[in-house]
């Protein structure tokens, strides 16, 4: 039982998602590593959502809406955190979600499959019965695509560190939006838009931003895209974290 006075309560609840994904057959054990990697970075940025990253947010919701085939990639970190979310960002952008593991076993796939499955995701890719192609440059357990997803998608959605298929994708032509609490991360820096913060509190920001711009023509969403500059939104990520300990 969780103490709800304990001053890291949600820091504890995370946690305790994370686990239970493990237990659940989710999450490998790397995954858990992966979080506490990211939750000492989230540290460092005051654990909250600054201003360049909600303006971040904002960029990538433009991306969302101008994109012709964009596609959520999640893994079992993803799955264990903001399923809920993701599958009601699928919903309002009517777009698929792509199963994407490094430790993928068909055990893995069919529970993440289920968790979208009865979160009413119609359009689930990467599942065994898919149809895959390798990406090209890409070698390991993450380069087979889905066709119908990641392989014809002008956008990706990935969320988390993942800096080898981030920059294979990019490389294809590929618009990237990440979110990674590490700035200094090849998954950061390589990406279209970096966003420098932590998926759980991203993911209902970016549903907000997604319900905001959705009545904006497709002109002034292209001019908020015009103006950002991924290189310039990570030092600022860096120097707000710098600046807390001024």
């Amino acid at each position: 039982m969780l103490n709800k006075n304990h001053p890291r309560y949600q820091s504890l609840v995370y946690r305790d998602k994370i686990v239970k994904a493990h237990e659940n057959g989710i999450l490998a054990d790397s995954g858990m590593i992966a979080h506490g990697r990211g939750e000492t970075f989230d540290y460092l940025i005051g654990e909250k959502t600054t201003d360049n990253s909600q303006n971040t947010i904002d960029v990538a919701a433009c991306y969302f809406l101008t994109s012709k085939n964009p596609v959520l990639s999640v893994n079992g970190n993803t799955t264990a955190l903001v399923s809920e979310e993701i599958a009601q960002l699928a919903d309002l952008l009517d777009i698929p979600v792509e199963i994407n593991l490094y430790y993928r076993t068909p055990e893995r796939i069919v529970n993440i499959e289920k968790v979208y499955r009865d979160l009413g995701v119609k359009n689930i890719l990467g599942t065994d019965d898919d149809d895959f192609i390798d990406t090209p440059d890409l070698d390991g357990p993450r380069s087979p695509v889905s066709i119908e997803g990641i392989k014809k998608a002008d956008l990706v959605f990935i969320p988390l560190e993942d800096g080898d298929r981030a920059e294979k994708l990019y490389a294809l032509g590929k618009d990237i939006v990440n979110v990674d609490l590490n700035p200094l991360s090849r998954t950061a820096q390589t990406s279209t838009v970096t966003i420098v913060d932590n998926i759980v509190r991203v993911m209902p920001a970016l549903i907000k931003s997604v319900e905001k711009y959705s009545d904006y023509d497709n002109s002034d969403l292209q001019e908020k895209i015009d103006k950002f500059n991924n290189n310039v939104n990570l030092d600022t990520a860096i120097h707000d974290i710098i600046k807390r300990f001024e």
